[in-house]
């Protein structure tokens, strides 16, 4: 561990232990800046044959060693600390979703209240929920029991009851999860971890009925009034054990504990966390993704509010067919702009299928892929603007009636008039050959409303700034804003509708280019050229009936940031809607390809 001062600390390096690959970076301050400087990588081996994560980080780093031409591990293998002339790193911080990351199960009295409480708590860890378990779940006890056995979870997250009220509901949770007797994933030789966050007056009975088979730990309960949730201490323990009972015992992370300077975080878990604090340096609201290809996770950051969730069932490669199934063949079809039917289109899922992890070789490949990939995001979003409700009042309270009156009307606080910051992650976005695309994919399927700044995580840098915040955050806030992010450019969305041909709103541009003027009509986007760290003064009037962010009508002045791609003036409407004429589709998106050129070649 080291002891330098933080203005003492030159260069860090840091890990990112994947499922399948392990990303090492190395982070140089220059000039009294800190800058990524070099990146390597090599496959995880967390698994048989190896079975040690060290080997995969030693490999990754020495690639690093070879890029940079700084040595950083000794003939042992062990890293030089601290850094010295040509050699050695300060500080080493590193993330972990090796083995599937962190896994876990969570039960709660009333899945609406405690269990969705539970959710919250975990999926804000960075764990992957494995099954939400209570009492109104509409299984037979023996089912439940039975789904318990099957699972097989790094740890399981019980709440259930407010304090001082009734100690049964939580108690019969605990009497199912007993007999259950469920097994850990890593080492069988150790108890099963399971945190209690429930009515503190029933924790003596819970730890009665679980007894000595499972390292039971009792947090302040997550809802110790139905008008209150505390998910601070939960998340916490859930870290803790983390480290203590599933990284212990992961192959190779007993090793990896004693050179790390900082605690080994979720990788999902350390997303969530650069975002927090850019969300909060900055005073914005932040939406982020990372599509995968199994599962898609979003992030939110609203009014100093997070919530993360996993679509598990999203992904571009081995969920392809999930999402396929989940949308419709016809709602995949109608972002193709090219001639292709509902056959041809069901071919390719089936050869994407039968090969998962093959990229597209073709034109009509990579447009097929982007069709997909804006389906996916669009449901991913959805689910989280359904999971991401806030409590109400100035204590952020909410009652029974209104969590149900949220639920029923899907009430959210994700507002997309109010994001100020979308950023995108994962291959399908960060690998697109045009900047245009990934722009064109996160505008379509978010639909951004008012003014949004668009952002790609250039080498998923993320998750190893959000472990590095932790012990230096200057570094890591430095490092994600000159390195991490791709500053796309601005979207510019009034919310509304209007005829095709009709004015959407005219507009006023002063720039480095000088002053122009024009108008968007509804039906069409028009892309202007602003570039990386540029920025205009915009004025925009919208027509009647569309808003701009200071109502219907009303015209709105703003700062915009360039970017890659520059200024998206988007008339298209909010909510985007598409003819379901498949004809009539694909001429539209057509039209919309061609102002936006997001096929060209040149």
């Amino acid at each position: 561990m080291t002891e330098l001062a933080p203005e003492q600390i030159t260069v860090i390096l840091a890990t990112d232990c994947g499922s399948t690959t392990t990303k090492a970076i190395l982070i140089e301050k220059q000039a009294g800046h800190y800058r990524q400087t070099f990146r390597g990588e090599a496959p995880t081996t967390v698994e048989a044959p190896l079975a040690d994560v060290t080997m995969g980080v030693r490999n990754a780093v020495r690639e690093l060693e070879d890029l940079s031409g700084r040595r950083l591990l000794d003939p042992e293998g062990r890293l030089i600390r601290p850094a010295q002339a040509g050699q050695g790193c300060d500080i080493y911080v590193s993330t972990s979703s090796a083995g599937g990351g962190l896994q876990m199960m969570v039960a709660g009295v009333i899945r609406e209240m405690t269990a969705s409480s539970a959710q919250r708590a975990a999926l804000g860890a960075g764990a992957i929920v494995m099954d939400v378990i209570a009492t109104n779940d509409r299984r037979r006890p023996h089912e439940q029991i039975q789904r318990i056995r099957e699972l097989r979870p790094d740890m399981i997250l019980l709440s259930g009851g407010t304090d001082g009220g009734t100690v049964e509901h939580v108690v019969q949770l605990a009497e199912w999860i007993a007999p259950a007797r469920p097994q850990p994933r890593f080492g069988s030789q150790y108890k099963l971890p399971i945190i209690y966050a429930g009515n503190r007056d029933a924790a003596p009975l819970v730890s009665q009925t679980l007894g000595n088979q499972f390292a039971l730990a009792v947090v302040p309960n997550l809802r110790p009034t139905l008008e209150e949730e505390n998910l601070g201490p939960a998340r916490e323990k859930i870290h803790d054990l983390f480290l203590e009972h599933v990284m212990a015992h992961a192959p190779g992370y007993d090793k990896l504990l004693q050179w790390v300077d900082a605690p080994i975080m979720p990788t999902p878990a350390a997303v969530g966390n650069i975002l927090q604090q850019i969300a909060q340096q900055e005073g914005i609201n932040v939406l982020g993704v990372d599509i995968g290809g199994a599962t898609t996770d979003v992030f939110s950051v609203f009014d100093g509010q997070f919530h993360r969730t996993v679509s598990a069932n999203l992904g571009m490669s081995y969920s392809i067919s999930n999402v396929c199934a989940e949308a419709g063949l016809e709602a995949i079809l109608r972002w193709i702009p090219l001639e292709m039917d509902i056959r041809e289109l069901r071919n390719r899922i089936k050869n994407k299928m039968i090969r998962p992890t093959t990229i597209p070789q073709t034109l009509d490949d990579l447009v097929f892929e982007q069709a997909v990939a804006r389906e996916a995001l669009r449901l991913a979003y959805q689910q989280h603007r359904q999971f991401a409700v806030s409590l109400r009042g100035v204590q952020q309270q909410r009652t029974v009636g209104d969590l149900f009156a949220q639920k029923a009307s899907g009430q959210t606080i994700i507002d997309p008039m109010r994001l100020d910051l979308l950023v995108g992650s994962g291959g399908v976005l960060s690998h697109a050959p045009r900047m245009e695309q990934t722009a064109a994919m996160l505008i379509d399927a978010f639909q951004p409303e008012g003014v949004t700044r668009l952002a790609k995580d250039s080498i998923f840098m993320m998750p190893h700034l959000g472990v590095l915040a932790q012990v230096h955050a200057q570094a890591a806030l430095e490092v994600f804003e000159r390195d991490c992010l791709i500053y796309l450019g601005t979207c510019v969305a009034p919310r509304g509708q209007g005829k095709p041909g009709s004015l959407c709103f005219r507009y006023e541009l002063d720039g480095p280019g000088g002053a122009q003027t024009g108008q968007v009509l509804a039906g069409q986007w028009r892309w202007l050229p602003l570039g990386l760290g540029q920025t205009a003064r915009l004025r925009i009037e919208p027509a009647r009936g569309w808003d701009a962010g200071a109502g219907s009508g009303r015209s709105v002045q703003t700062l915009v940031h360039g970017g890659t791609v520059g200024l998206v003036l988007d008339g298209r409407g909010r909510p985007l809607m598409l003819p379901a004429n498949p004809n009539q589709a694909r001429t539209l998106m057509q039209q919309w390809v061609a102002e936006a050129r997001l096929y060209a070649t040149e």
